[in-house]
C-alpha cells in the first residue's frame, strides 16, 4: 500500500471535475525533459480510457531519444502551431499542468493558459509553486511528477484503467527524473510502484535501453571531447564542472538531448560531490546542477543562477558569456566550501 500523500480533498474535486469535462489540454515546461513527457502521456493515456478528448501542448521540441515513447507522434508543439494551440488553450474545459510551477516555465504559452477560463489543475514536485491553479497536488518530497500521476490515478479507484501504454510512460518519467534510481529515489513506495507498472507488461529494461542506448555517434563524440577537454575537476571543493559553447555543440552537430546525462558524469569520480553543467543556448546559459548527499545544489542554483529545484536536482539560467558564468560559478563554490569538504 502507498502513504497518501496528495490531499483526499484533491482527489475527490479532481474527480468531480473529470465526470463534467469533455476537452482536456495537458501542459508541460518548455524543453521537456523524461519526466515532463512521461508524466504527460501517463495521464494523456489515463484520460483517453476515459473516452475524453485529450491534447498534450508542449512549449519546443523535445529530445529525439523520447519520441518513441507511446502517444509522443500526437503531441503539438506551441512553438510550431500558436494558433491551433491557442484555440485549444482557448476551448478546453480543463488544462493540467504538469511538472512545472509558475507560468513562465511554459514561455510563451503561459498567457494563453493564463487567460483560459478553463478548470485548472498542477501536478507538480517543485518547491514554492505559483497561485495559477483551482487544484494544487505539489509535493517536493516526491521523486517526480510522473510518480504523482501514478498516484493520482490510483487514488481515484482508477489502478485497473492504467494501460502499458500508460505504464510504459510513467516509468520513463520515474527512471529518468531519478537518473535511472541512483538519487532522489531512496523510498521503498518507488519500488512498489515500479512492482505496479511492471505489473501492466512494462518491460523497463527495454525502456532503459530506448532512453540510453539509442544515441547518435555525434553524441558518442561529443561526450568524448566532454570528458577530454570540457570537463574541470575543482579538488578542493570536491566539485566539477562542464562547459559548452554554442560553436562546440555546431561542431558536434549538436540536436536536442545530446548533452542530456552529461552533468551525472562528474559524480563518478571519486570524492566529487558536485557537478555543474553549462551549455549556451541562444540568448542565455542553461545550467544542470547535481549533487550527492546532503550539498543543496538548489539553494546554490537560486542564489546564483536565478533558478531552483531539489536537493541533489536542479537548474538555472545566466544571461551573460561563458566565461562570466564560470567566474561566477567559481566564485560561489568558495561560498559553499564548508559544506562541500564537510564529511570529506
Amino acid at each position: 500500500m502507498l502513504t497518501k500523500i496528495i490531499n483526499q480533498a484533491n482527489i475527490d474535486l479532481f474527480g468531480e471535475w473529470l465526470k463534467e469535462t469533455e476537452k482536456i489540454v495537458i501542459v508541460t515546461h518548455v524543453s521537456p525533459d523524461g519526466d515532463a513527457m512521461g508524466s504527460s502521456l501517463g495521464l494523456y493515456h489515463f484520460l483517453i480510457s476515459q473516452n475524453k478528448t485529450v491534447n498534450i501542448i508542449v512549449p519546443n521540441a523535445f529530445p529525439e531519444f523520447l519520441k518513441w515513447m507511446p502517444g509522443a507522434k500526437n503531441i503539438m508543439l506551441y512553438d510550431k502551431s500558436k494558433e491551433i494551440a491557442d484555440k485549444l488553450i482557448a476551448d478546453a474545459d480543463m488544462i493540467c499542468c504538469l511538472d512545472f510551477n509558475g507560468l513562465k516555465r511554459i514561455e510563451g504559452m503561459g498567457n494563453a493558459v493564463k487567460e483560459a477560463k478553463a478548470r485548472k489543475v498542477m501536478v507538480d514536485h517543485h518547491p514554492f509553486p505559483d497561485d495559477i491553479c483551482s487544484i494544487v497536488m505539489s509535493h517536493p518530497e516526491i521523486s517526480s511528477t510522473s510518480e504523482l500521476v501514478f498516484r493520482l490515478i490510483s487514488r481515484l479507484g482508477y489502478f485497473d484503467e492504467i494501460t502499458k501504454e500508460g505504464a510504459e510512460c510513467i516509468y520513463t518519467g520515474m527512471m529518468t527524473d531519478t537518473g535511472s534510481f541512483t538519487y532522489n529515489s531512496n523510498s521503498q513506495e518507488i519500488y512498489y510502484i515500479i512492482s505496479q507498472l511492471i505489473s501492466k507488461g512494462i518491460d523497463k529494461d527495454d525502456i532503459n535501453r530506448n532512453v540510453y542506448n539509442t544515441y547518435s555517434e555525434c553524441r558518442l563524440r561529443l561526450m568524448g571531447y566532454v570528458l577530454h577537454t570540457k570537463m574541470k575537476v575543482y579538488p578542493e571543493h570536491h566539485a566539477a564542472m562542464i562547459s559548452l559553447t554554442q560553436d562546440e555543440l555546431k561542431e558536434f552537430s549538436y540536436v536536442k538531448g545530446d548533452s542530456e546525462g552529461f552533468v551525472n558524469i562528474p559524480l563518478s569520480i571519486k570524492d566529487v560531490k558536485f557537478s555543474v553543467f553549462f551549455r549556451e543556448d541562444t540568448d542565455m546559459i542553461k545550467i544542470s546542477l547535481r549533487s550527492v548527499g546532503e550539498f543543496p545544489c538548489n539553494k546554490f542554483a537560486s542564489e546564483f543562477f536565478g533558478g531552483g529545484g531539489h536537493l541533489n536536482a536542479s537548474g538555472g539560467e545566466f544571461y551573460g558569456t561563458m566565461q562570466e558564468a564560470i567566474d561566477t560559478f567559481e566564485q560561489a563554490l568558495d561560498k559553499y566550501k564548508p559544506l562541500l569538504t564537510t564529511n570529506n
